[in-house]
């Protein structure tokens, strides 16, 4: 029933995304790094690990951080780093838009700089919603996903890993980016590859 609806929603507006039955990973190249420092993609980045032990409520505040699952310390030191890393790859940043979740909005702060991001409630954590529900944030993540790139910059998506399942079936490990190429002509999107938490110094390394 949820694949049918699912469906549904993007014959009506005319979108759907590029997804495979069973997704494959694929982990960047140094090539497709240096792709990035052109601009023209769009990455989607689910937030830093968190801490299983505080689930989220059932209905989640927005407004208290303490009903929702936290980044751990460590997963804030992680993504500390993967902004560093992001900085020494040159990687030019445009809007960054962030998922209204306090562990979202933690890592838009940590891997840009506090505030250097917009709140689309549109991207909000979907596992706990009915379908109903998840419609309109499923078609904001495709348009963002799918919506052309201003040149030379490259958008920036930090939200949740449900949210990429819904609409290309890939449940990214957390802290990861993913890279897309948006086609905004067929109103679509392909999958180009995977950056990791732990891939970053050997991509880096192959750069030099």
């Amino acid at each position: 029933m949820h694949r049918l609806l699912l469906f549904l929603v993007f014959a009506c507006s005319g979108v759907f995304a590029n997804a495979a039955d069973e997704f494959t990973l694929n982990p960047a190249t140094s090539e497709q790094l240096n792709k990035l420092r052109e601009g023209g993609y769009v990455l989607f980045i689910r937030h830093g690990p968190t801490d299983s032990a505080y689930p989220d409520h059932v209905p989640v505040d927005l407004q208290d951080c303490t009903t929702q699952r936290p980044l751990t310390d460590a997963g804030r030191q992680l993504m500390l780093q993967v902004g560093e890393y992001m900085r020494q790859a040159g990687i030019p940043i445009g809007t960054v838009y962030s998922s209204p979740l306090c562990r979202a909005k933690e890592t838009a702060d940590l891997l840009f700089g506090q505030g250097h991001y917009v709140v689309d409630n549109e991207l909000m954590y979907v596992a706990a919603l009915t379908d109903a529900e998840k419609q309109p944030i499923i078609a904001r993540t495709h348009y963002l996903l799918s919506s052309a790139v201003t040149p030379g910059h490259n958008r920036i998506l930090v939200a949740h890993g449900p949210n990429m399942v819904e609409v290309m079936e890939y449940f990214p490990v957390e802290g990861t980016l993913v890279i897309i190429e948006a086609d905004e002509d067929r109103q679509q999107f392909s999958y180009i590859a995977s950056i990791e938490p732990d891939h970053w110094p050997r991509l880096l390394a192959e750069q030099e």
